[in-house]
């Protein structure tokens, strides 16, 4: 290449970097996907596990959070890794799926390789189901749940989050600490899962005078990862709950259906130097209720699939 040509690609490069379109050619395009197959993907409905499968596709997530993978017949995330051809780590106890390379297990998470050769962290979450407050405050016995006879009832504010914190809060403080040990806080890492939790982003005063939610709550769980520096990569795109609820439990049953409370409890949060998200979608059984359809629907939770961009801020 001639010497000439050379310095003019570089003098290219420096006008592109001063008005702040050069990282955008060196951005990393990152689609995170968070989703409960339940029991395995193949006892809601009845359905196959390439049933599973095929929503997965359908969303075209680069990374997948995975929870419930035990079914009657077994575990089947290697199974599923299968008929994606994806990695995972190796059982060790992240049930991640993804495309990229996985250079590390961690707690309940996982080190991945980009496309840019860049490094980020992918946690995965399925935190603990009871005492669920919706249920509490509102008085549901679900007669699925083993812990149906087992339920105090509540009434305030106050209550649900210490009932809340006794259930969930040294779960989610133990993924939190992993993350705090990342030595590079400029990293992009990504904490999803079933929180079993609504968020405080839902439960607002605004929502409580409508009817939706029986009172305002600011529930730990979600004010914890706010305060770690996560946004709610959902309310990020659609900051109003009243006109975007973005429910995720549970497709399994009908609205008003006096059985349980319908609700947003799966979460893609995000944090990172140069991370944004682009776009969120929900996947679920019909096109009142989600973006990306897949019918007969394999679960009884909503999968939530962010889209995000990942800069090059050097």
């Amino acid at each position: 290449m001639r010497k000439t040509t050379i310095v003019t690609i570089s003098l290219l490069i420096k006008s592109l970097a001063l008005i702040g379109l050069f990282p955008a050619l060196f951005a990393d395009s990152i689609v995170v996907m968070s989703y409960n197959i339940h029991r395995g993907g193949v006892v809601c409905n009845k359905q196959p596990l390439s049933q599973t499968a095929k929503g997965i596709q359908l969303a075209k997530p680069d990374i997948v959070g995975i929870q419930e993978t035990r079914s009657p017949r077994g575990d089947t995330l290697e199974d599923l890794a299968k008929l994606l051809g994806w990695n995972h780590d190796g059982g060790k106890g992240s049930n991640i799926l993804t495309r990229y390379e996985i250079l590390e297990s961690l707690h309940s998470g996982i080190k991945i390789k980009l496309d840019s050769g860049r490094h980020a962290y992918v946690f995965n979450v399925h935190l603990s189901s009871h005492p669920y407050q919706p249920y509490q405050l509102l008085e549901i016995r679900p007669k699925w749940h083993k812990h149906t006879n087992n339920i105090t009832f509540i009434k305030t504010e106050a209550e649900a989050i210490e009932w809340a914190k006794k259930a969930r809060g040294a779960e989610i403080a133990k993924v939190l600490r992993q993350v705090k040990s990342i030595t590079d806080k400029d990293v992009p890492v990504f904490v999803v899962g079933d929180f079993n939790e609504p968020s405080h982003l839902d439960w607002t005063e605004a929502a409580a005078n409508a009817g939706r939610h029986p009172i305002k709550v600011a529930y730990p769980t979600s004010t914890e990862m706010a305060r770690a520096g996560f946004n709610d990569s959902y309310r990020t795109i659609y900051p109003d709950e009243m006109k975007n609820p973005g429910i995720t439990w549970s497709p399994a049953y009908k609205v008003g259906d006096p059985r349980t409370h319908h609700d947003r409890i799966d979460f893609v949060y995000f944090k990172g130097k140069g991370l944004k998200v682009k776009e969120v979608k929900i996947l679920g059984e019909n096109e009142e209720n989600a973006d990306l359809v897949v019918s007969p629907y394999p679960s009884d939770h909503r999968a939530v699939v962010g889209t995000f961009t990942l800069t090059n801020a050097n």
